[in-house]
């Protein structure tokens, strides 16, 4: 495993966010040794169209998974970071993916050490391990540290993509209804009504792209009905933090539902069609 790749000390034109990553790379680094292998960011840094309200999405390959001491001494480095001034300190959000498990997508998802956005801690998740952060991070990825992401990821395919956004979908729409997952604050569901545009868009193009584009392409494409819905979840993003301790709009939350069963019929009428 190549060793010489110097890091990437300026991967964003945000100085204070590259501040962070600087302190994430070379913590990560010191509590790993030999077993840290690259780090990259995903998610909206790469895709494009990130802005003040973004997650910081990164990934770190590790030879192997990290031992109860190495785990220990990255829980210390994250509570470290957390408290860092700047805001983006507290919205990293990312896994540690061993390099055998992050080559290809595998027939089940393994949980994996991951930090949740606005968590100083680690936990165990699946969330990382999926087709869609392997397809951003290897053909969008911006490297942090370590060789380029198309020497550790294999290719993932359209067909992968479309398949796992088809069972994403659906699951999400059974949580959903059975309010395993609530609709009734401001943050989900206009977060629901922009994950779904972008599912659709992936469905129709074998891409994965930015929230944004997700929204434009949906208002380019979808029924007119759903227009304004659409526009008004975009217009919700900013504040994430206020906005998740505020009650939804209930003709909203009905007009989510009704728009994810019309996103479940699209997305099977895509399957049927090929």
């Amino acid at each position: 495993m190549p060793r010489s790749h110097e890091p990437n000390t300026d991967p964003t034109t945000d100085e204070a966010l590259n501040g962070v990553l600087r302190e994430l790379i070379a913590g990560a680094r010191e509590a790993l040794g030999e077993n840290f292998v690259a780090a990259y960011l995903q998610g909206s840094f790469a895709v494009g169209d990130w802005d003040v309200d973004s997650d910081v999405d990164f990934l770190i390959a590790t030879e192997r998974d990290p031992s109860p001491a190495e785990e220990a001494a990255l829980n210390a480095m994250h509570h470290r970071l957390y408290r860092l001034s700047p805001h983006w300190a507290q919205h990293l959000e990312g896994s540690y993916i061993p390099r055998d498990i992050l080559r290809r997508v595998g027939p089940s998802r393994r949980s994996l050490l991951f930090l949740d956005n606005t968590s100083d801690r680690l936990e165990r998740s699946k969330h990382d391990d999926t087709a869609i952060v392997r397809w951003v991070t290897r053909e969008r990825g911006v490297t942090l540290a370590g060789p380029p992401p198309t020497a550790l990821i294999a290719p993932v395919s359209a067909d992968e993509l479309r398949h796992e956004v088809r069972q994403t979908m659906r699951e999400w729409a059974r949580q959903i209804r059975a309010q395993r997952y609530s609709l009734a604050n401001q943050w989900a569901q206009p977060f629901v009504v922009l994950s779904y545009c972008r599912m659709l868009q992936t469905l129709a193009t074998g891409r994965v792209e930015s929230k944004r584009a997700g929204a434009e392409w949906a208002q380019r494409t979808l029924d007119a009905r759903w227009a304004d819905l659409i526009r008004r979840a975009w217009e919700a993003r900013p504040n994430p933090s206020l906005k998740v301790h505020t009650p939804a709009d209930p003709a909203d939350q009905q007009a989510t539902l009704a728009f994810i069963q019309y996103a479940l019929e699209q997305g099977g009428a895509q399957s049927a069609g090929g």
